[in-house]
């Protein structure tokens, strides 16, 4: 799958989710061998607005890439300036959020709002690729209710606009996390472009990926799947290549890598903010673990990180042998 210079057969890539894939846990998906990565989505008014909490939103690393910026918006020439301001970040391409379900970006006309007018959907795509001169992406959903599943007249348009990939959600905006995604679609659109497609929604195994693949989908889009369990990245690709499941990681992994993740976001927000909104991963690294829900509670408590890096040690110092790996 191509866009832009970058060039990965069957990509696995970690979606971009709010207050989830900052930096810390991008670099965490990296390692375990995510492909693709996105940065949480950025206002467009934001952007231009130079508001520095969304500015660091879109701030990239290095050591991340291939990594997109993306941005989402309802005015053609905001989201042209934000496509300006996302280019001088330094990413490889940028991806249009026209997919978002919630309520205060959707029914604003941006999102997945987009869906209930594609005169103002194609509008948005070609603004921001006038804006930037790199490749840029779109994702979105079937549609926004079962009446009104739209995906193949926004894959051709989004393609003839000149777009490097289309990423599609197999669910509809009033599904929101809800129900089964649709994955019969992704056949139905390849049929209809040329340009790479990604599929997204469901993904929480190698097998489920695998399927997935199966529709002819040029790559893989992991969200929530990836919040329980960074490891899935590498397992979903020891699974395509051989056909084998890697043994799931030992408890003393999941424990070290948790505090290498909540020190990485300690650093990068400052160590109080970076403690309190790291408490959403606990679940996924401790998970199935012999006592967790009493550790789990006493890890809520703290502000700072060494004490928790404590709690844990000797947590994992306490587990027998057998614990469930």
């Amino acid at each position: 799958m191509r866009i832009g210079s970058i060039d990965i057969e069957q990509p696995l890539a970690l979606a971009p989710m709010e207050d989830v894939t900052d930096i810390p846990f991008r670099r965490i998906c990296k390692d375990h061998g995510a492909d693709l990565v996105y940065t949480e989505f950025a206002s467009s008014e934001a952007l231009i607005r130079d508001v520095e909490r969304t500015l660091r939103k879109i701030r990239v690393r290095d050591d991340e890439r291939p990594v997109a910026v993306q941005i989402f918006g309802g005015l053609e020439t905001s989201m042209e300036g934000a496509a300006q301001v996302a280019e001088a970040a330094g990413p490889d391409f940028i991806d249009i959020n026209c997919g978002c379900w919630v309520k205060n970006v959707a029914q604003r006309g941006a999102g997945a709002g987009l869906l209930k007018d594609l005169n103002r959907f194609e509008a948005i795509v070609r603004s921001v690729i006038a804006g930037t001169r790199l490749p840029v992406t779109v994702k979105t959903r079937l549609g926004w209710d079962p009446k009104s599943i739209v995906i193949e007249d926004v894959a051709r348009m989004v393609e003839q606009c000149g777009a490097a990939a289309l990423t599609i959600h197999c669910r509809t905006r009033d599904q929101g996390h809800k129900g089964e995604a649709a994955w019969q679609w992704l056949e139905k659109v390849k049929a209809a472009v040329s340009i790479p497609i990604i599929g997204n929604g469901d993904v929480f195994s190698p097998e489920t990926a695998q399927r997935m693949l199966a529709t002819g989908c040029d790559g893989v889009m992991i969200g929530r799947g990836a919040i329980q369990n960074p490891w899935l990245f590498q397992e979903t690709k020891h699974y395509l290549a051989t056909g084998e499941h890697l043994p799931p990681p030992p408890p003393q992994e999941r424990i070290e890598t948790c505090i290498r993740h909540l020190r990485l976001s300690a650093a990068h927000k400052g160590e109080r903010r970076g403690v309190v909104e790291f408490r959403k991963y606990y679940a996924g690294y401790l998970k199935g673990l012999p006592g967790v829900a009493k550790l789990r509670a006493g890890l809520m408590e703290f502000i700072e990180v060494e004490p928790i890096v404590a709690r844990l040690h000797a947590y994992g110092e306490s587990l027998p042998e057998d614990a469930a790996a």
